[in-house]
């Protein structure tokens, strides 16, 4: 089924679940809405993400280890083949006694539904042939268990007689979506007010109040652009939504202001006004290849922190400073619409042919265009969308852009992330056509975000201990580090995705996600920590949080608050 016929076959169904679904916060739910929403999740998993062989995009998974939808792999093809055998070989895992970890389908049933099944003994194996070594293993995949398993596709006559092996593969066959999960522990508003206000009364951030140079005592302010730039938005939000500490915040914000102006480059330089990435020498800041280089997408984090502040003071020197930041990102922008992903600070030259992922500067142009009537971002904007759909999405390669991991000698989707793909689902269901090429689009971003990223539960260590708190999100293949702002922005392209369609179990899955945000802050002071993984006493106690990523899970959770018309 072509994805447009699919999403509105389930948007239809999705409609008729409604009513019966219950949208105030907290625990207690009704569990029968969820068989249906559990089966349509079945059912859905045995479609592959844009797999290769459909021939918009190559074959994106060679360096996944896991899998939620059913994979397909560019496997080569054998001399002489006339079908193909595959064979996925159950190689165990350390499962618990629980239910949730022994969920199976019964495969013999025409529309697959979870039942409870007591799981496959190490070296159970499942088979079946197809005309093709890139074939999903969809006909299997929802009899697999959850586990490690090996995949070997054999190439084979007519007579059944093995002529050669075309592919090998070993993964983990992960937990599908299976509600209900824990709800929200705490109203989402309050828990968004909680996290803004424990990152306000920080010293480290109250020390704003009196100075223009930050606290390096909090040491990810060493990521000018990203953390202190996110401080103003945050402190501006806390102006907007808690008047109490409007004054204290404005103060704070300001300062931090002045701070990343007087450090941005001067205007004659090839980079004007753009604050640095690195600043001082500590954590990634000290390490060689990030010496005198910068990010390019990060300055927008200062830019719409500038933007805010104009909108909560009115004063120009705010919007003059934004505005100038994107006058450099449109010099910096190639002729196909890019931008390199990395580039030296004082030259602008980029550091290698990388290119980055666009979303970022995407929704900076639009908010200038649209928001303040600045038209000659208009160009830049459609020429940036260009190349986001013509390159990014047709070989799909979703990298990371991110300061504190290498960007070079990468090879293609080595590095993948949902931090750049379900930020761009979002911008499609938002700016897109809903009912074309961008829609579908959109849901190709949003599967292959969950199935790459989303933990709707982990297999327990040989203490039958889980080591993460799920459902959550990994962050990138090069940090598989489930964190709270990979939670949040999964969460938040799973709502766009119910808003634009109707989809509720687009919404369920982004309430699971936000709801866990909920569970994991700290009920004493607020605290949403930015790693989400069990830790012993000695590492737990340097558990931190990163600006960015808390403003992120507070989006999250303001929004689903709106949704669900939360009082």
């Amino acid at each position: 089924m072509q994805g447009k016929t699919r999403l509105f076959a389930r948007a239809l169904e999705s409609m008729v679940l409604s009513s019966a679904l219950i949208l105030t916060a907290g625990c207690c739910r009704n569990d029968n809405p969820f068989e249906e929403l559990n089966r349509q999740a079945a059912e859905e998993y045995l479609e592959p993400v844009r797999p290769g062989y459909e021939g918009r995009n190559p074959f994106w998974n060679g360096f996944a280890t896991k899998f939620i939808y059913a994979p397909a792999f560019g496997f080569g093809t054998v001399d002489g083949a006339e079908k193909y055998r595959f064979t996925i070989e159950y190689m165990g895992t350390e499962m618990v006694e629980s239910p949730r970890y022994r969920l199976r389908v019964q495969s013999e049933d025409p529309e697959p539904r979870w039942i409870l099944g007591e799981g496959a003994p190490t070296g159970e194996s499942w088979t079946f042939f197809a005309d093709t070594p890139e074939a999903s293993l969809s006909p299997v995949w929802n009899d697999i268990p959850v586990g490690k398993v090996r995949l070997t596709v054999e190439g084979t006559d007519a007579a059944g007689n093995v002529l050669g092996i075309a592919g090998k593969r070993e993964f983990l066959r992960d937990f599908p979506f299976q509600g209900p999960y824990n709800g929200n522990v705490r109203p989402y508003m309050e828990s968004a007010r909680m996290a803004a206000l424990y990152i306000h009364e920080l010293p480290a951030f109250q020390h704003w109040l009196t100075s223009t140079k930050p606290d390096m005592s909090y040491r990810l302010n060493t990521y000018a652009c990203k953390i202190i730039g996110s401080t103003i938005q945050l402190e501006c939000l806390i102006a907007r939504i808690l008047p109490g500490h409007r004054d204290e915040a404005l103060q704070i914000a300001r300062n931090a202001a002045v701070f990343l102006m007087d450090m941005s480059r001067p205007a004659d330089a090839p980079l004007a006004f753009f604050p640095p990435t690195y600043y001082s020498n500590l954590i990634s800041s000290s390490r060689e290849e990030n010496q005198g280089k910068t990010m390019t997408m990060e300055a927008c984090f200062a830019g719409n922190g500038f933007l805010d502040l104009y909108d909560l003071t009115g004063e120009e020197k705010y919007l003059a400073q934004a505005a100038a930041i994107a006058d450099t990102y449109v010099r910096l922008q190639g002729e196909d619409g890019s931008m390199p992903i990395k580039v030296d600070y004082i030259t602008g030259e980029p550091v290698n042919g990388c290119k980055a992922m666009l979303t970022p500067v995407m929704e900076y142009f639009r908010r200038l265009s649209g928001q303040y009537g600045m038209d000659r971002f208009k160009e830049p904007l459609a020429r940036a969308e260009k190349w986001m759909e013509d390159v990014a999405m047709a070989s799909f390669d979703m990298t990371a852009q991110f300061e504190d991991m290498t960007v070079l000698n990468q090879k293609p989707y080595q590095n993948l992330t949902e931090c750049a793909s379900a930020p761009y689902a979002s911008y499609l269901l938002h700016y897109g056509n809903r009912d074309g090429e961008a829609l579908e689009d959109a849901i190709d971003l949003v599967r292959f975000s969950e199935d790459q990223f989303v933990c709707w539960d982990v297999l327990p260590n040989p203490d039958g201990i889980r080591t993460m708190s799920t459902p959550t999100v990994y962050e990138q293949y090069g940090y598989r580090m489930p964190i709270d702002h990979s939670s949040a922005v999964m969460a938040l392209a799973f709502m766009d995705l119910y808003e634009a369609t109707g989809d509720r179990l687009a919404l369920e899955k982004a309430r699971a996600l936000t709801d866990n945000l909920t569970i994991v802050q700290n009920a004493l002071d607020g605290q949403i920590p930015t790693s989400l993984d069990l830790r012993d006493g000695f590492k737990n106690a340097s558990r931190g949080f990163w600006t960015n990523c808390t403003m992120a899970s507070i989006k999250a959770l303001m929004k689903l608050a709106e949704i669900t018309g939360e009082e």
